[in-house]
């Protein structure tokens, strides 16, 4: 059976609709203008880029109704902005978990978003082996006509985390939600693996650099010493002020 309305109220209620989503799809677009500036301020300036990859999503009107009524609220766009915090979300990949809380501090120390809420599904995982960290942010929003504060969920997890999430959706929408006690029990075991492998990358990270700092220390050491027939020297400190004054 189809719905009839009035043109210019169904006009209405569509640029409504419209006007809502578009200031959610404007704070993706601020978060990815910062998070694109730390990426390049790593890439250019330091030795390490924590970040891998970004991507975003806006959730569908039917997946925000379906939500709403979840959660047994009232049906209108006030109870949408107060009661529904992830419309806009964003997934930060690292490579390490240590560089996860790195970019959660960063984020943090940025005054003009706002944390309302940290899930740290890392110290605590879900029942089913996931692990991420989630953070509900307040993202400011500039419009021709006020300023609007927007709520949005950003998930930060490293590439392992982000496979075993991607696995366990597919094999969730394979078997439309029911899987097998057996396919659980596995992806559980899987989660576990996944951490292990993360922590066992983050010690040979950190012995690298380690090896890398030695490395850096001995050839500062090297580049003071000159060898004059076969005969090495150590340059004065006298000398290399000079190399300072000169500058």
């Amino acid at each position: 059976m189809s719905l009839h309305y009035p043109i210019e109220q169904f006009k209405q209620f569509k640029e409504s609709i419209t006007r809502f989503m578009m200031v959610y799809k404007f704070a993706l677009d601020e978060m990815e203008t910062k998070v694109k500036i730390l990426n390049e301020e790593f890439h250019l300036l330091h030795d390490y880029n924590p970040i891998e990859h970004t991507k975003t999503r806006i959730k569908s009107p039917e997946s925000i109704i379906e939500k709403l009524v979840r959660k047994g609220c009232e049906m209108s766009l006030p109870s949408i902005k107060r009661n529904i915090q992830d419309i806009a979300g964003m997934r930060i990949t690292c490579s390490f978990v240590s560089d996860i809380y790195r970019i959660s501090e960063m984020l943090g120390r940025q005054h003009d978003l706002n944390i309302l809420e940290v899930k740290d599904y890392i110290k605590n995982p879900k029942p089913n082996g996931y692990r991420s960290l989630h953070l509900i942010l307040e993202v400011p929003v500039y419009m021709s006509d006020r300023q609007e504060h927007v709520c949005m969920e950003v998930q930060i997890r490293t590439i392992a985390m982000d496979f075993w999430a991607s696995l366990e959706h597919k094999i969730f929408y394979k078997y439309n939600q029911s899987v097998p006690d057996r396919l659980l029990d596995e992806l559980k075991a899987a989660a576990e693996s996944s951490a292990s492998l993360d922590l066992q990358m983050e010690r040979l990270h950190k012995e690298i650099s380690v090896m890398r700092e030695e490395q850096s220390a001995s050839e500062l050491n090297l580049m003071e010493r000159i060898v004059i027939n076969n005969q090495q020297f150590t340059i004065p400190t006298a000398l290399l002020e000079m190399i300072r004054e000169d500058k």
